[in-house]
């Protein structure tokens, strides 16, 4: 791929969208099955989106993945957080990528012909994904032996590879430093959960990942053993953070714009009167549109702020996700609110939307941990404790 301005990458993503996406939105919560088809029109149209461009990617940052976040999730969220993890994957294989790392993934990447994801999150570890209790350990010469569990992988047994971490196998490494490596799919040793069965997100394959002495060439290695924390603070927390919060802004302005449409055609029966005539509904819609256009501008500035390297980059970042979770939720409730019994039917577009949303709070690192976190980095303080 040649680099393309952002207009047009949005413009893609919204064709996508449009034509994809949103017309198999409901079949694919409802049906709790991960979204191939739109997976595949995103893959082939900005699968190199964060690649960079001497790998035949688009070469683009963190702005991009919001924006393209928000049209793909006003259609379909969990496209969109399938998508965004692909994205924050490349993202992080690309950071500190090996020569024979961008002939393996980032060119085929880049081709659109394949798809990554992360696998950090594990059963005993809650919230903190980064502190991974996987066991790499040396096998043999050149070989790595992957030992744990893995939870809430996105895109589970559908994507190509797997960007995991796990404690660091040289014993000269501090405790507490971590590695991170790619795991190909269909490596032996590989064993999936159950398929997910979530009350939101229902198309994103979120399964477990049983890892039982899985063998991988040392080559598999990103970066340095112990480059975990560099991994997780400068590239995998940014490019997850816009993901998911460019993602929840897309469902957010599409409740908005469901409340919108619906005020607009809707009449009441003894005057003939139309509903958006009435000034409690035109204020509740008015501090609606104002929630969600403030919270796009935090989040697009954060990821402005963020590539440039600012001083506010942390604070940014961490606000976006935990204010877009407190926006999207209260901007659908309002919406249910306008819309009335209509949208409390299991087939409405907010009853899909609602529970999608509530995953933001939910998905790590949870909104309290992204406060403290801000309030951390305003005072001075360490990020991790101990």
């Amino acid at each position: 791929m040649a680099r393309i301005e952002l207009g047009k990458v949005v413009a893609l993503a919204r064709e996508a969208a449009d034509e994809v996406l949103a017309p198999r939105a409901a079949e694919t919560d409802a049906g709790q099955r991960w979204p191939e088809e739109g997976m595949a029109a995103l893959r082939q149209r900005l699968g190199g989106l964060v690649v960079p461009e001497r790998f035949g990617g688009l070469g683009h940052g963190l702005l991009a993945v919001a924006q393209v976040g928000e049209v793909t999730g006003r259609a379909c969220a969990s496209t969109s957080i399938c998508f965004g993890m692909h994205l924050a994957g490349s993202a992080v294989i690309a950071a500190k990528a090996t020569p024979e790392q961008q002939e393996r993934y980032l060119r085929p990447i880049a081709a659109g012909e394949h798809l990554t994801t992360l696998a950090l999150s594990e059963p005993a570890t809650g919230g903190e994904f980064w502190l991974p209790q996987t066991r790499m350990e040396h096998s043999r010469p050149g070989r790595l032996r992957l030992t744990g569990t893995k939870s809430f992988v996105t895109n589970a047994a559908h994507a190509d590879s797997y960007v995991l971490s796990a404690v660091a196998a040289d014993p000269g490494i501090p405790p507490g430093l971590f590695s991170c490596a790619v795991l190909d799919a269909g490596a032996a040793g590989q064993v999936w959960g159950e398929p997910w069965t979530g009350f939101g997100m229902r198309g994103n394959s979120s399964r477990s990942l049983e890892l039982r002495g899985v063998d991988i060439p040392q080559s598999r290695l990103l970066g340095e053993e112990g480059d975990q924390i560099w991994y997780v603070f400068n590239v995998v927390a940014p490019y997850f953070l816009m993901a998911m919060a460019g993602t929840y802004l897309g469902v957010a302005a599409a409740a908005l714009e469901e409340a919108r449409a619906h005020l607009l055609r809707r009449r009441h029966a003894h005057s003939d009167r139309a509903l958006a005539s009435q000034p409690v509904v035109q204020h509740r819609l008015g501090s609606m549109w104002a929630r969600v256009e403030r919270t796009r501008r935090l989040i697009f500035h954060a990821a402005v702020e963020a590539e440039a390297g600012g001083a506010e980059a942390l604070m940014g970042l961490a606000s976006a996700k935990a204010e877009v979770a407190e926006a999207a939720e209260r901007v659908i409730n309002d919406a249910l609110t306008l819309v009335g019994g209509i949208g409390y039917g299991q087939d409405s577009a907010l009853h899909r939307m609602l529970r999608d949303a509530r995953a933001a709070h939910v998905m790590a690192p949870a909104t309290d941990v992204l406060r403290i976190w801000t309030g951390r980095a305003l005072l001075d303080e360490p990020l991790l404790e101990g």
